[in-house]
């Protein structure tokens, strides 16, 4: 003990006093902390280890978030890229079907044109079209082998094409209104003043021996006349788009109705169909007849 007074600088007297305060401790710790002092420590080893566990489990949180947000977009990206699919097969299916259904879209319409007129009208599509070439037309599929003959009309919904020029085997061309080699007889729908259609190319036309005296507007109707006995009276040719006095007659000018660089499929009229084509008629229902009163 002498040495280790030596050594640490106290004296007896002083560690003795040191003893005393542990024992004290140690007996005050054993009162507070009562007969089972390992619930104590738990407690409060437990109270020092809840931030911990707190970061602990918001990490984990976090993680397995980002974990489900990876997955979420995985999924994300895997169902767009089957919606992708799904569509570009769609759109796939939609242009095959496009022709189809064009086409069944103008039968309906060719079969509606076809009910109004009471003739016999024959149907025929149109192979290709020459219209950019000097004196070109259109290339229908049907020729002698469906009776056709030249100079038969041609027309569609919305109004006159033209008429047959040659006629083969299999196959016919329509030299269409607007070529300038065509004509056709027309008159105006308000003051029935007629004349001779005469094509200037690009879908319009221009109407001769009309007199200075008539009265002609823009966006007026022209028909057919049916002097020529290739169409009918009454067919819509087209409407006029420019009016000019010449010296003896007016030069009117006309758009034609009809879509001649988009025509797939026309109506043929007969040859040399009547000059005006009246609706069949129809027999009006019988009404009934009323009852008298007192009869049963």
């Amino acid at each position: 003990m002498a040495l280790r007074a030596a050594r640490w600088g106290w004296s007896r007297a002083a560690w003795q006093r040191l003893a005393l305060a542990l024992l004290w401790l140690g007996h005050g710790a054993w009162v507070l902390l009562g007969p089972n002092p390992a619930r104590h420590w738990t407690t409060f080893l437990d109270v020092l280890s809840r931030p911990t566990q707190a970061l602990a489990a918001r990490w984990e949180g976090w993680r397995a978030a980002r974990r489900d947000s990876g997955r979420s977009l995985a999924e994300l990206r895997t169902e767009n890229a089957r919606l992708g699919a799904e569509l570009a097969q769609f759109r796939t299916q939609q242009a095959q079907q496009a022709p189809r259904l064009a086409e069944a879209d103008e039968a309906v319409r060719l079969l509606g044109l076809k009910q109004q007129i009471p003739l016999e009208l024959k149907s025929a599509r149109v192979l290709f079209a020459t219209r950019p070439a000097t004196f070109g037309g259109l290339i229908l599929d049907r020729g002698q082998d469906l009776g056709l003959e030249p100079d038969q009309g041609v027309l569609v919904p919305e109004g006159i094409v033209g008429r047959l020029w040659s006629v083969g085997a299999t196959q016919s061309k329509v030299l269409p209104a607007d070529a300038p080699n065509a004509s056709v007889a027309v008159m105006l729908i308000r003051s029935r003043a007629t004349g001779v259609l005469q094509g200037l190319g690009s879908g319009r036309a221009l109407i001769r021996y009309v007199s200075n005296q008539e009265v002609v507007q823009p966006g007026e109707a022209v028909l057919t006349s049916g002097l020529d006995r290739v169409f009918p009276r009454g067919l819509l040719v087209g409407y006029v788009a420019e009016v000019a006095k010449g010296d003896l007659e007016l030069r009117v000018i006309v758009n034609l109705s009809a879509p001649l660089d988009r025509v797939n499929a026309v109506l043929v009229l007969p040859p040399q169909p009547p000059l005006e084509v009246q609706p069949p008629f129809v027999a009006p229902e019988p009404k009934a007849q009323q009852r008298k009163r007192g009869t049963p």
